[in-house]
């Protein structure tokens, strides 16, 4: 059984830029510093495009995880799909999407995952990890707003 989360979020700059610092992975490990996140990418490229698979190495729930996505959907800028290929869960799809609004973007994250262990995977995804999946959007999404709302348009990664 999947869980799904979707995080909105309304940002002060074109979709253009808003998309092009969601698919960087630099903008992504800072967003999450806590976690000491790294990424590192196939192509050498931080901005990620169709086909690029990223490598994500954190702590996150007191654990060492490891996961690595592929973009599988890429529709500049307005959305782009990266989906696990080898991590800790069952399946996971991250759907990125961005919507011209009044003078900005309405950033949508909708990420389903699915865990492992059936039943009590589906438990512990529901009770543990979706909460915390959640705040981790939250958290991300607030450092790219933050970041594409920068004055002069200069992110402090």
């Amino acid at each position: 059984m999947a869980a799904l989360i979707e995080i909105v979020s309304v940002i002060g700059a074109a979709p253009t830029v808003v998309f092009d610092l969601e698919r960087d992975v630099d903008v992504h490990a800072a967003s999450l510093h806590g976690s000491q996140e790294t990424a590192t990418t196939s192509t050498g490229r931080r901005r990620l495009t169709l086909g690029d698979e990223v490598t994500f190495r954190a702590r996150h729930l007191g654990l060492r995880w490891r996961m690595t996505s592929r973009i599988t959907a890429y529709e500049p800028p307005y959305r782009f799909v990266d989906e696990q290929t080898q991590g800790p869960f069952s399946a996971l799809r991250h759907e990125h999407l961005f919507r011209d609004v009044d003078g900005g973007t309405q950033m949508i994250d909708r990420l389903t995952v699915t865990a492992p262990l059936g039943p009590l995977g589906a438990v512990v995804t529901r009770a543990l990890v979706a909460p915390y999946l959640r705040r981790l959007l939250k958290q991300r999404a607030a450092h790219i707003k933050h970041v594409a709302e920068a004055p002069c348009g200069q992110p402090d990664r």
